[in-house]
């Protein structure tokens, strides 16, 4: 067998090998994009009520300068879930590793100023992959059936991970920037990364620490009591009712007889 013959046939096994794993690959696209469609809304009159919705970070500029769509967008959807009542409190989870690079804190001011209450903003610094967030939400926030807010090809992602890990979770989907072919080719290789967490790497997030509800438990002194807040006696002490009046004596003096 000639040397010509030997090396085409290791660029047709080449190839095929080629053509089988992004065959694999786009094959696992698709799985995860149908097994968590049913989880997925697109129109916010849809989305069921919860209590925390969780954005996904991302930066808000890009390199050149420009602002970043999909963050601008994922914004918007939060403020849009937030004031039609689709969600209580909004939970920031992003990248935090550099000083000068701190995702949640830029989401925070967007979205005070926008008109949500600071009160009903919480903010995770160890969302530094989409398993982290989705993960930190469930073991540190204490929360089941959140609502993750994102684009539908992130949602997908995001709900496939919270599912293998038993998080109840839905997803707002938002806009996306009609140009993304670039970004939807890179989460394809994301997904990928993904599985290999899930049942390979068996990967958990980078940190977890102490438990945090949302909303925060609000505990009371041990001699302060929980209901009535200030007792009736206590009210009296506190505001005392003024003193009634001293009542007029009855005048029993008879008129003078009127003149002649």
């Amino acid at each position: 067998m000639g040397k010509a013959r030997i090396w085409k046939r290791i660029i047709l096994w080449m190839l095929a090998g080629i053509i089988l794993a992004a065959a694999a690959a786009i094959a696992a696209d698709r799985w995860i994009s149908w097994k968590t469609a049913p989880y997925i809304y697109e129109n916010i009159n849809d989305l069921p009520p919860s209590e925390v919705g969780m954005v996904l970070g991302t930066a808000k500029y890009y390199k050149n300068g420009t602002i970043n769509q999909y963050y601008r967008y994922r914004i918007q959807g939060a403020v849009n879930a937030y004031n039609s009542g689709k969600v209580k409190y909004l939970l920031l989870s992003g990248d935090n590793a550099q000083h000068s690079y701190n995702e949640p804190s830029t989401m925070r001011k967007d979205l005070v100023n926008a008109g949500i209450p600071a009160s009903k903003i919480v903010l995770d610094f160890a969302g530094f992959r989409t398993l982290d967030s989705v993960v930190r939400t469930r073991k540190v926030f204490d929360t089941n059936g959140f609502t993750i807010i994102t684009q539908r090809f992130h949602c997908e992602r995001a709900l496939y991970i919270a599912m293998e890990k038993g998080i109840e979770a839905r997803c707002y989907a938002v806009s996306s920037p009609k140009n993304m072919f670039t970004v939807r080719a890179r989460e394809v290789v994301a997904r990928l990364g993904a599985l290999a967490d899930l049942y390979i790497l068996n990967r958990e997030p980078r940190f977890l620490g102490p438990q945090e509800s949302i909303p925060a438990p609000q505990t009371l002194p041990e001699n302060v009591p929980s209901y009535p807040a200030v007792t009736p006696e206590e009210l009296n002490v506190l505001y005392p009712e003024p003193p009634a009046a001293p009542e007029k004596p009855a005048d029993n003096t008879q008129p003078a007889p009127a003149a002649q």
